[in-house]
This record gives structure tokens, sequence and C-alpha cells, in this order.
């Protein structure tokens, strides 16, 4: 069966998923998704409460882990990536963040021509359909018609009106929608839930592209590009042990991860071309950044006990989780119905620091986030991290062979600044939980414990117990086209081979502040309009709010 269409897209995720359904929105074009994952159906993936079920099943996820990481005692960390439709956002932790605006001036200046917060703002107007839930928010910043519905949660856990209070005393600012106008502080968390079910891109975009006749998904194995002259002209897909060729009329476009992405350009011929003759492939495009510019999150959980059993604890057992389901597949409603995290904050570490470096997401429980070892009794815990570390990391080829997995190496901590940053975090979080706004719930804290407290100690503890928070990205940097480190150009097209784009976030050239899943949705809004010739989104003239004290102060 010889398979084409106008464009293959591979990759049903964030980015993939949007894609696809805007280029086959007009009906003027054929689209393929090629997908090496199954069905989104059950409980484990739409039941929000059940998050960390499905990142942790290899039926839905490609089950990668880092290299021994040489500065965290040799240890692997897990490396999630959605195998499944609608890729990592059906797998994900559904917490919605734009990214800050400078985030986006920065990747303007560093050669994204085009994608400076005036730019993609407009994007993320069109994409959202967003609810404020009552807690205040200016629907002038905000989409209110797109595909992807945003919601907070009911907050009726008085543990989360609690952290917000308590930032509040410790002196940092408040914000009633942090991807509105104030970027800064403490408040509500938003989700990609709705109506109680997880609003992936399957659900928001795909369902609805898939229904057209000029869109279709296809189940299989994308093994290289094919390039004929320069010029790609399909992928190479292997199903139930048949290699076939789909071909692309106009354009190949991989929405594959900030892993995946990277692996298939070097399994084709695009990467550094010494790294590519040790693995006997011939070189079509010599791109020294693709693989490189690995970066992440990391984050460590501070947990406290509670002195009052308020916390999920109490649904910690057989049958309440019985309980809690079957609530939600009656009606939608209960614990169930949120991914649980409701309160966060956006904060600056230190005078000097103009927006924030650091996140907290707040969870009325003290659990891991691979939900595999809960905290004796009930607890409380914010996950925080640094969100700008100057580390960087590497996605390698470990062969040929398509189906090896290949080699990632984050490199975390590898920067003094690293370790500084997080001592800091684990003593700001310690700060807040003292506060009064805490003194009813506050019981002993759970870990590090009252034991870590010296530099030496706290350093201990990072190294044994810091997490990704599976934020992979920058493996594919955008840059102008006379940069030797980039390898798209501003409108996603590969530099060197023709009719060839990425479009996820392996094309961010710095990682954003929070989590990435709503910036990745960004990037196959507006690839869509660079690939159907524009024109672009006029620019916004929002001016986003900065404290005017950054210079002297952090609070």
């Amino acid at each position: 069966m010889i398979m084409e269409a106008d464009f293959v897209i591979v990759g049903s995720g964030s980015a993939g998923g949007a894609l696809a359904a805007r280029l086959s929105e007009s009906g003027a074009h054929s689209v393929l998704v090629l997908e090496h994952g199954g069905t989104d159906a059950g409980p484990f993936i739409q039941m929000p409460g059940a998050l960390s079920y499905p990142m942790n099943m290899r039926r839905y996820d490609w089950g990668y882990w880092s290299d021994p990481e040489p500065h965290l005692g040799g240890r692997r960390l897990p490396c999630p990536r959605g195998k499944v439709i609608g890729g990592s956002s059906s797998i994900n932790g559904m917490v919605y963040v734009r990214g800050h605006a400078k985030d986006f001036d920065h990747w303007a200046e560093s050669g994204a021509d085009g994608w400076a917060y005036a730019d993609v703002l407009p994007y993320f107007k069109r994409m959202e359909h967003w609810h404020s839930g009552g807690h205040g928010g200016d629907p002038a910043w905000r989409g209110t018609d797109g595909p992807l519905h945003v919601t907070r949660g009911p907050r009726s856990n008085p543990l989360f009106e609690a952290f917000v209070r308590a930032g509040e005393q410790a002196g940092f600012e408040t914000t009633d929608d942090y991807n509105g106008e104030k970027g800064e502080g403490f408040g509500p968390f938003e989700q990609t839930v709705w109506k109680g079910r997880r609003w992936s891109v399957a659900n928001a975009y795909l369902r609805g592209a898939l229904r057209r006749p000029n869109c279709a998904i296809h189940r299989c194995l994308a093994r290289r590009i094919v390039i004929e002259e320069g010029r790609a002209t399909g992928v190479e897909i292997e199903r139930g042990g048949r290699v076939s060729v789909v071909r692309a009329r106009r354009e190949v476009i991989l929405c594959a991860s900030s892993i995946n992405s990277p692996k298939l350009l070097m399994l084709s011929g695009i990467g550094p071309a010494a790294h590519l003759a040790e693995h006997g492939i011939g070189v079509v495009a010599d791109r020294p950044g693709v693989g490189a510019n690995l970066q992440d999150h990391l984050e460590l959980y501070i947990q406290q006990a509670a002195r009052l059993p308020i916390t999920l604890y109490r649904y910690w057992n057989l049958l309440g989780k019985a309980t809690v389901g079957a609530r939600w597949l009656l009606t939608r409603t209960g614990i169930g119905a949120s991914n649980n995290f409701e309160s966060c904050a956006f904060v600056r570490s230190k005078p000097g620091v103009d927006y924030p470096d650091i996140q907290f997401h707040f969870l009325p429980i003290a659990v891991r986030y691979d939900g595999r070892a809960a905290a004796e009794g009930h607890g409380f815990q914010a996950h925080v991290g640094p969100m700008r570390s100057p580390s960087r990391g590497r996605v390698a080829l470990t062969s040929a062979d398509p189906k090896a997995a290949p080699s990632i190496l984050f490199n975390y901590m590898s920067h003094e600044a690293d370790w500084v940053d997080f001592r800091r975090c684990i003593r700001l979080t310690r700060e807040i939980f003292a506060q009064p706004a805490f003194a009813p719930y506050a019981g002993k804290e759970i870990q590090p414990g009252e034991g870590a407290r010296s530099d030496d100690e706290l350093d201990a503890f990072i190294r044994e117990h810091a997490e990704s928070a599976y934020h992979p990205c920058g493996t594919v940097r955008m840059g102008r086209r006379d940069d030797a480190a980039a390898v798209v150009d501003p409108e996603c097209r590969v530099i060197g081979v023709e009719a060839l784009r990425v479009a996820d976030s392996s094309i961010f050239p710095r990682i954003p502040y929070g989590n990435l899943n709503a910036p990745s949705i960004m990037v196959g809004e507006k690839a869509a309009d660079h690939i159907l010739g524009g024109p672009m989104l006029p620019p916004s003239n929002a001016e986003p709010w900065i404290n005017p004290r950054w210079r002297e102060s952090a609070r």
C-alpha cells in the first residue's frame, strides 16, 4: 500500500496534534499523522487524578531513562515521553503554564526572530478556551473560544489557600492569573481539564480533525526521513514487521519530542557529522546542534507532616481509591476530576533577577510524582526547583537501529550555580511552611528533615532526591540560518534540507519557566501559519507586569 499526503506529521503530541488540526482546517490540504502509540481511551489517562499511572505504564510511555548522571551520584532518572494518541499531553500532569513574557523575548534575542512575547501571545490566545472559575484574572489577556479548555481546580482543601497566604506573609507577591498580565507571585494553578476529564491535545484538537476526510492517523514506527537530492520526500515506517515509505507531497514535519525528533534527524543523516559517521550513517546535513542544548527542570519534594487529617492521604488505600474512581466514573467529579495541583508560585530567587526563576507546585499529600512512595501518614509538599539552570545535556544515538533507545544525558547540577540555587529553594520552602498561615496544619518536616541544615547536608539530599519535572527541550534549537549551532530557522525549517520542519519542544532556544505543554501547543499553532505561508497573527501590544523592585529585592 502506498500512502501519501500533502503533509506528513511524525507524532500526535502537543505540537503535532495542534498542527494536524490547523493544517487540515481549510480542507485544501491532506494531512497524515504517524503515531507509534495506541488509543488514549480508559480511565488511567482520562481521569485527571490518576495522572501518576500513565506516565509509568510502558503501554503509554517510550520508557526512556537518562544515562548515569555524574553529578547526582550516578543515578539514572526516568524520562517519560508519551507513546499514545495525544503524545505527552495524554500522560502529563495537565498543568497549564504559558511561560513568562521575558522567556519568549529571550528566544527572539537568541535568533528566533518573530517569537518574542508580542508575537506568541496571539497564538496562546487563539488556542485557549479559558475559564477563570471565579478566581479573577483579566479576560483581555486570555483566549475564550479556542479548542483547549483551561480551568482551575476548586481549591476546596484549606491547604491550597494556606500556601498562598503563607507566600504573602513571607513578603512575596500574589497573582490571580500568572498566565495573564502578572506572571509573578503565589496564586491558583491552571490545568488542562474540562468537565472532569483530561483535556489533552487528542481531545482538544485531534478528535475533531480526524473526522475530516482530509486528515488521518496511521499507527507505525517512524524509522527515518526519506531525503532525495536534499529534499524530504517522505518517511520510512515499520508496521507489523514490514517496512514501507509514506510520501509527503509538500512537507514532512517532525513533532516527535525533544528526545525522538533529534534521534530521527540523526538516523536520517542530519546531525553532527562525526557522530553520524560513528554509526555508519551518511551525512545529509552536518548540523552539530542536533541533540545538543538539552535542558530540563529539576525539582525537589519538600514534605511536611500535617497535624490535621485533611490531606489526600485519607484516600491512599484500596477502598479510598475505589471510592474516588467510582465517583469519577459516575459523575466526573471529586478529587479524581482534578490533577490536585491547585495552588502554585513563581518567584524570584534574589535581587537583580528581573523575572521569576523558581517555581512551586503545591500538593496536599506527601507522595512521589510516580505514586510509588506515600509518606507514612498525613502530609503535604511543595515541588520546588530553579527554572533556568545553566546546565546543558545532549541526546545521542546508541545505534543506527531505529528501535534502539537513544543515549540521554541531562548533565544535571553540572554548575556550582545549580547547587546554590537548590539550597536557596529548600530554605525558602522551609520559610514558607513556617509562616502563620500553616500554623494550624504543619507538623514536623518529613523531607529533607531536621537533620539537614548545613550546605553539605542539603547537597547530599539534593544529590540523592532531586527528580526531573519531565520538561526536556532544546535539542533542535531554533535560530538564525547563519548560526552554526541552530538546527531550524525561525519558520521551523531544518537548515540545509528542503521540505522538512521540526515543531515541538525540541526547537526551544531556552527552557521557559513552568511546564512545557502550553508552549509546545503554541509552537504547533504558530508553525501551522508558517507552513501555510501566513499571514501571521498580528503582534500584541500588551505590556506584562515586571516587579518594579526587581533590582533591590526578591520580594
